[in-house]
């Protein structure tokens, strides 16, 4: 199916001609896709949650935890806790990156979703791979004084400032937020576009490449990719977007839902080909959400001065 937004941004962008985009992508999963898979510990998943909102978040499991079982299905041993911003999620679109920090590679999977226990189920719509461009290499490494994430019963989200230790909300940033964000080196972003479903993928640069402008409004560039747009395609269409901060240190995530649009004008922005900019209306921190820890062991080479 075209899709009516990575078209117009295309053309905009000048790669008419390369008409890649969601129309090129298959719903099977190869055997390579497959294998790579079930190897993964993380992944990251883009949907809309009860309260509306289009939020990203993380899964994690041991090696194994997701696994094709079939050429258009996806079984992932996991589901967001009840602290999470997609608590209860079962039915809709979801856009899934699989992503390996230690070797670059990343895959995304985008269909539908259901729950079946603690388990969430993909029939898939959309499988395809990316290039290694801007991932920075991680390894994950033991850490046992890590926090444990937070039980599922742990309280909802609220209006207010801070719910509990290790959990709180908020409508605007604070200056551990806006240190959080400006220090970052990766990001994920979930998208979706009526009828056309949903989407997550990673964006990456060099700590400082994404900058808060006030309490409620940030901007990253767009750096030149893989000509698809699916990102901004979809934003086109539907300017709801969801953001994910992880911090690889602690497993701590910083969830941001909100709405974009893309500013064509890059302006002195090094290795910018245009800006996306970002208003905040709901941020969820979480302590523990990831078991997982990282150390960075190299910056991707592609990476833009900032």
């Amino acid at each position: 199916m075209e899709h009516a937004g990575e078209l117009a941004v295309q053309r905009r962008a000048g790669v008419r001609a390369v008409a890649l985009g969601s129309a090129r992508t298959r719903p099977e999963i190869p055997a390579v896709a497959a294998e790579f898979l079930e190897r993964q510990r993380m992944l990251l998943i883009g949907a809309t949650g009860r309260d509306g909102h289009l939020w990203a978040s993380v899964l994690t499991g041991p090696e194994g935890f997701a696994e094709a079982v079939d050429e258009r299905t996806v079984v992932v041993d996991a589901v967001p806790g009840e602290h999470d911003p997609l608590a209860g999620l079962d039915g809709g679109q979801v856009g899934m990156l699989a992503i390996e920090p230690r070797s670059r590679r990343r895959m995304r999977v985008n269909g539908t979703v259901s729950r079946e226990g603690g388990r969430l189920v993909v029939r898939t719509e959309q499988v395809y791979a990316n290039c290694p461009k801007y991932i920075q290499a991680r390894e994950v490494v033991t850490d046992p004084a890590a926090p444990a994430p937070l039980p599922p019963g742990s309280p909802p989200e609220s209006t207010g400032s801070t719910d509990s230790p290790g959990f709180s909300s908020a409508t605007a940033f604070g200056d551990d937020d806006r240190a959080w964000i400006e220090g970052a080196d990766t990001f994920f972003v979930a998208t979706s576009a009526p009828g056309l479903g949903a989407d997550l993928s990673h964006r990456g640069g060099n700590p400082g490449f994404v900058r808060v402008l006030d309490d409620r409004r940030l901007v990253w560039p767009d750096y030149v990719g893989n000509f698809m747009y699916m990102t901004l395609g979809n934003l086109e269409l539907d300017d709801g977007c969801g953001l994910l901060f992880l911090d690889w240190e602690s497993g701590d995530a910083l969830h941001l839902t909100g709405r974009a649009h893309v500013d064509w004008d890059p302006g002195d922005v090094p290795g910018a080909q245009r800006l996306v900019r970002f208003e905040v209306d709901r941020i969820v921190r979480v302590r523990g959400a990831s078991p997982l820890r990282w150390k960075l062991t190299e910056y991707s080479r592609h990476n833009p001065p900032v």
